[in-house]
Protein backbone atom coordinates (compact mmCIF):
# COMPACT_ATOMS: atom_id res chain seq x y z
CA UNK A 1 0.00 0.00 0.00
CA UNK A 2 1.63 3.31 -0.90
CA UNK A 3 0.44 6.24 -0.24
CA UNK A 4 1.25 10.16 -0.29
CA UNK A 5 2.97 12.00 2.58
CA UNK A 6 0.06 14.77 2.65
CA UNK A 7 -1.99 11.92 3.28
CA UNK A 8 -0.80 10.65 6.49
CA UNK A 9 -2.93 13.26 8.68
CA UNK A 10 -6.17 11.77 7.11
CA UNK A 11 -5.40 7.97 8.80
CA UNK A 12 -4.76 8.67 12.33
CA UNK A 13 -7.53 6.40 13.66
CA UNK A 14 -8.73 5.12 17.15
CA UNK A 15 -6.41 2.19 18.96
CA UNK A 16 -7.15 -1.05 17.77
CA UNK A 17 -8.48 -3.60 20.31
CA UNK A 18 -5.45 -5.62 19.95
CA UNK A 19 -3.36 -3.20 23.02
CA UNK A 20 -0.65 -6.28 23.46
CA UNK A 21 0.47 -6.19 19.47
CA UNK A 22 4.29 -6.03 19.65
CA UNK A 23 6.05 -3.10 19.19
CA UNK A 24 7.34 -1.66 15.99
CA UNK A 25 11.07 -2.78 16.29
CA UNK A 26 10.51 -5.88 18.27
CA UNK A 27 10.51 -8.57 14.95
CA UNK A 28 13.14 -10.72 15.98
CA UNK A 29 12.14 -13.41 13.44
CA UNK A 30 11.37 -11.25 10.20
CA UNK A 31 12.70 -12.75 7.05
CA UNK A 32 15.94 -10.80 5.28
CA UNK A 33 15.80 -8.60 2.48
CA UNK A 34 17.43 -10.26 -0.69
CA UNK A 35 19.40 -8.47 -3.10
CA UNK A 36 17.87 -10.69 -6.33
CA UNK A 37 15.65 -10.98 -9.07
CA UNK A 38 13.75 -13.98 -8.66
CA UNK A 39 11.52 -15.67 -10.78
CA UNK A 40 9.61 -17.27 -8.47
CA UNK A 41 7.81 -15.80 -5.37
CA UNK A 42 4.85 -14.62 -4.14
CA UNK A 43 3.79 -10.87 -4.38
CA UNK A 44 1.53 -9.53 -1.52
CA UNK A 45 0.11 -6.40 -1.03
CA UNK A 46 -2.17 -5.48 1.80
CA UNK A 47 -4.55 -2.90 2.40
CA UNK A 48 -5.53 -0.84 6.20
CA UNK A 49 -6.98 1.57 7.91
CA UNK A 50 -3.94 3.63 8.93
CA UNK A 51 0.10 3.68 8.93
CA UNK A 52 0.59 1.75 12.13
CA UNK A 53 0.48 -1.88 12.90
CA UNK A 54 -0.20 -0.97 16.50
CA UNK A 55 -3.06 1.32 16.18
CA UNK A 56 -4.36 0.14 12.42
CA UNK A 57 -6.02 -2.96 11.32
CA UNK A 58 -5.38 -4.88 7.83
CA UNK A 59 -8.59 -5.31 5.76
CA UNK A 60 -7.63 -6.84 2.87
CA UNK A 61 -4.60 -9.00 2.09
CA UNK A 62 -4.26 -9.93 -1.47
CA UNK A 63 -1.43 -12.19 -3.16
CA UNK A 64 -0.23 -13.39 -6.63
CA UNK A 65 1.97 -16.64 -6.73
CA UNK A 66 4.63 -16.30 -9.79
CA UNK A 67 6.34 -19.12 -10.77
CA UNK A 68 9.24 -18.90 -13.21
CA UNK A 69 7.69 -16.13 -14.66
CA UNK A 70 4.14 -16.84 -14.70
CA UNK A 71 0.96 -15.93 -12.23
CA UNK A 72 -0.18 -19.27 -11.68
CA UNK A 73 -2.31 -18.26 -8.61
CA UNK A 74 -4.25 -15.82 -6.16
CA UNK A 75 -5.15 -14.60 -3.19
CA UNK A 76 -7.52 -12.08 -2.01
CA UNK A 77 -9.57 -12.13 0.75
CA UNK A 78 -11.31 -8.98 2.84
CA UNK A 79 -11.32 -9.19 6.75
CA UNK A 80 -14.56 -7.35 9.04
CA UNK A 81 -12.64 -5.53 11.32
CA UNK A 82 -16.02 -4.87 13.28
CA UNK A 83 -15.95 -0.96 13.17
CA UNK A 84 -16.69 1.19 10.70
CA UNK A 85 -14.00 2.35 8.02
CA UNK A 86 -12.35 5.77 7.83
CA UNK A 87 -14.30 7.82 4.98
CA UNK A 88 -10.29 8.56 3.81
CA UNK A 89 -9.44 4.94 3.71
CA UNK A 90 -12.95 3.64 1.82
CA UNK A 91 -12.45 6.19 -0.55
CA UNK A 92 -9.09 5.80 -1.56
CA UNK A 93 -9.74 1.99 -1.79
CA UNK A 94 -13.76 1.60 -2.94
CA UNK A 95 -13.70 -0.84 -0.01
CA UNK A 96 -17.25 -0.17 1.60
CA UNK A 97 -18.15 -0.91 5.39
CA UNK A 98 -20.84 -3.78 3.72
CA UNK A 99 -18.17 -4.99 2.30
CA UNK A 100 -16.22 -5.12 5.99
CA UNK A 101 -19.19 -6.78 7.02
CA UNK A 102 -19.21 -9.44 4.53
CA UNK A 103 -15.35 -10.09 5.10
CA UNK A 104 -13.87 -13.12 7.44
CA UNK A 105 -12.41 -12.83 10.81
CA UNK A 106 -8.85 -11.89 10.86
CA UNK A 107 -7.42 -14.59 12.23
CA UNK A 108 -8.94 -17.10 9.59
CA UNK A 109 -7.63 -14.81 6.76
CA UNK A 110 -4.07 -14.83 7.79
CA UNK A 111 -4.16 -18.34 8.59
CA UNK A 112 -4.94 -19.21 4.65
CA UNK A 113 -2.61 -16.52 4.09
CA UNK A 114 0.20 -18.50 5.70
CA UNK A 115 -0.94 -21.43 3.64
CA UNK A 116 -0.70 -20.05 0.19
CA UNK A 117 2.64 -18.41 1.02
CA UNK A 118 4.42 -21.18 2.32
CA UNK A 119 8.26 -20.61 2.06
CA UNK A 120 8.43 -18.47 -1.05
CA UNK A 121 10.44 -15.51 -1.63
CA UNK A 122 7.99 -12.67 -0.70
CA UNK A 123 7.77 -9.43 -3.15
CA UNK A 124 5.95 -6.14 -2.84
CA UNK A 125 6.61 -2.34 -3.38
CA UNK A 126 7.73 -0.68 -0.25
CA UNK A 127 6.68 -4.11 1.41
CA UNK A 128 8.23 -3.19 4.63
CA UNK A 129 5.32 -1.79 5.12
CA UNK A 130 3.31 -4.75 4.26
CA UNK A 131 5.47 -7.62 6.14
CA UNK A 132 5.54 -5.50 9.43
CA UNK A 133 1.74 -5.22 9.42
CA UNK A 134 1.08 -8.85 8.38
CA UNK A 135 3.89 -10.19 10.96
CA UNK A 136 2.30 -8.67 13.77
CA UNK A 137 -0.79 -9.54 13.46
CA UNK A 138 0.30 -13.28 12.54
CA UNK A 139 2.23 -12.98 16.20
CA UNK A 140 -0.35 -11.40 18.17
CA UNK A 141 -4.09 -13.21 16.56
CA UNK A 142 -2.09 -16.80 15.53
CA UNK A 143 1.41 -17.09 17.45
CA UNK A 144 2.86 -17.95 14.58
CA UNK A 145 5.93 -16.52 12.48
CA UNK A 146 5.54 -14.57 9.07
CA UNK A 147 9.48 -14.77 8.48
CA UNK A 148 9.75 -14.63 4.65
CA UNK A 149 12.84 -13.45 2.85
CA UNK A 150 11.74 -10.79 0.61
CA UNK A 151 12.54 -8.37 -2.21
CA UNK A 152 11.20 -5.03 -2.22
CA UNK A 153 10.68 -3.71 -5.75
CA UNK A 154 10.87 0.19 -4.11
CA UNK A 155 15.06 -0.49 -3.72
CA UNK A 156 14.92 -2.18 -7.28
CA UNK A 157 13.29 1.41 -8.27
CA UNK A 158 15.39 3.13 -6.98
CA UNK A 159 18.63 1.40 -8.34
CA UNK A 160 16.94 0.80 -11.82
CA UNK A 161 15.58 4.64 -12.21
CA UNK A 162 17.63 6.64 -10.35
CA UNK A 163 16.59 9.79 -12.01
CA UNK A 164 12.83 9.84 -11.05
CA UNK A 165 12.43 12.23 -8.29
CA UNK A 166 9.91 9.82 -6.69
CA UNK A 167 9.56 5.80 -6.59
CA UNK A 168 6.59 5.00 -5.32
CA UNK A 169 4.44 2.59 -8.07
CA UNK A 170 2.48 4.97 -9.36
CA UNK A 171 5.85 6.81 -10.57
CA UNK A 172 7.45 3.49 -12.19
CA UNK A 173 3.72 3.24 -13.45
CA UNK A 174 4.10 6.02 -15.60
CA UNK A 175 7.63 5.91 -16.12
CA UNK A 176 7.05 2.53 -17.90
CA UNK A 177 3.15 3.87 -19.33
CA UNK A 178 1.59 1.43 -17.53
CA UNK A 179 -2.33 1.63 -16.67
CA UNK A 180 -2.95 3.89 -13.62
CA UNK A 181 -5.22 2.64 -11.08
CA UNK A 182 -8.67 4.53 -10.29
CA UNK A 183 -8.50 2.53 -6.78
CA UNK A 184 -6.29 1.06 -4.21
CA UNK A 185 -7.26 -2.46 -4.31
CA UNK A 186 -4.88 -4.90 -3.40
CA UNK A 187 -4.98 -7.37 -5.81
CA UNK A 188 -4.62 -4.97 -8.75
CA UNK A 189 -1.83 -3.86 -7.12
CA UNK A 190 0.25 -6.90 -6.98
CA UNK A 191 -0.44 -7.19 -10.82
CA UNK A 192 0.47 -4.02 -11.16
CA UNK A 193 4.03 -4.78 -9.17
CA UNK A 194 4.33 -7.79 -11.03
CA UNK A 195 4.19 -6.04 -14.51
CA UNK A 196 6.54 -3.54 -12.92
CA UNK A 197 9.34 -6.06 -11.62
CA UNK A 198 9.42 -7.51 -14.83
CA UNK A 199 10.28 -4.41 -16.96
CA UNK A 200 12.55 -3.14 -14.51
CA UNK A 201 14.54 -6.68 -14.45
CA UNK A 202 14.75 -6.22 -18.07
CA UNK A 203 16.19 -2.96 -18.06
CA UNK A 204 18.62 -4.47 -15.59
CA UNK A 205 19.45 -7.42 -17.38
CA UNK A 206 19.64 -5.01 -20.42
CA UNK A 207 22.23 -2.51 -18.90
CA UNK A 208 24.40 -5.54 -17.70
Amino acid sequence: MSLFPQQISALRTPLSALNDMPKPNARPFKGRPLNAFPDSFVCLDIETTGLSPVYDDIIEISALRVEDGAITDSFSEIINIHRPLPPFISSLTGITDAMIAQGSEAEDVLARFLDFTGDSVIMGHNVNFDINFLYDNCMARLGAVFGNPYVDTLQIARKTLPLLPHHRLDDVMRYYGIRARDEHRALHDCELTVACYYRMKEDLCYEH
